[in-house]
């Protein structure tokens, strides 16, 4: 089974390097490495570019914001199983992605999430907090529940099946995805219980109470657009099960 892991990165400069190690560190043989950069200014494509023929496809150039670069990403991708990890992440070891294809393959599910921390971004060894995303049930979603993206692989022909990324939802976009991918579409999917991703803090949905707002009515407009209807108290349940990543 072949692995595309897809990187967007635009002025990364402080944090590509660890990203793209940990992904070369993987101990998996078929990976299909992908980075799609936004033409940046800062020493981001020279770093990248030091790595010559270990990363598959480079492009910089560009784009309409973090989920177009990945959907060029995806629209490169030619492995069996596509998993994406942005610039400021990085794999928690270098069995991540082995994990994934054993769990998938004996589960037989067309997905797989693990559990994320979130670290400090000076001192990567700090744990801020820890998203336990436990097993998935029929109705998770309406009940405010996620997986955390960066540790979400799917099969390439879900996308295929089910679409790509879209780009009128800001960053609800991964929300809607996985929505659309497991709720609606019911992609069988397997939870590995343990740490495959730790993020730096920080984020573009959560960095002030404004994006929060405006994240939670892309995240009304993600049922919307898939012809679903939320319970009335899944949108307020969604920010509340936080909470629980800082106990």
């Amino acid at each position: 089974m072949k692995v595309t892991i897809i990187t967007v990165v635009f002025n990364g400069v402080k944090t590509i390097d660890s990203c793209i190690k940990s992904i070369l560190d993987q101990t998996y043989p078929l990976i299909e490495y992908i980075i799609i950069d936004g033409q940046s200014s800062d020493g981001t494509q020279q770093i990248i570019q030091s790595y010559g023929t270990q990363i598959t496809h480079f492009i910089s150039e560009p784009d309409r914001g973090i989920y177009d670069a990945m959907n060029k990403g995806l629209n490169l991708a030619s492995g069996d199983v596509i998993g994406i990890l942005n610039a400021d992440d990085f794999y928690s070891d270098t069995e991540v992605v082995a994990d994934v294809v054993r769990s998938m393959t004996e589960s037989r599910a067309q997905a797989c999430y693990g559990d994320l921390e979130y670290v400090d971004e000076a001192d990567t060894s700090k744990v801020k907090r820890r998203w336990v995303a436990g097993e998935y049930k029929a109705q998770s979603f309406l009940y405010g529940w996620m997986p955390p993206h960066p540790t979400f692989f799917i099969s390439a022909q879900c996308y295929k099946d089910y679409g790509h990324f879209r780009l009128d939802l800001g960053s609800a976009a991964d929300y809607e995805l996985m929505l659309r991918m497991i709720h609606k579409f019911q992609v069988k999917t397997t939870y590995l219980p343990r740490v495959l991703v730790k993020m730096r803090t920080g984020g573009v949905s959560n960095s002030s109470v404004g994006n929060r707002w405006k994240a939670n009515r892309n995240d009304q407009k993600a049922w919307h657009v898939n012809g679903m209807k939320p319970k009335f108290f899944t949108l307020l349940m969604k920010p509340l099960r936080k909470i629980s990543q800082f106990i």
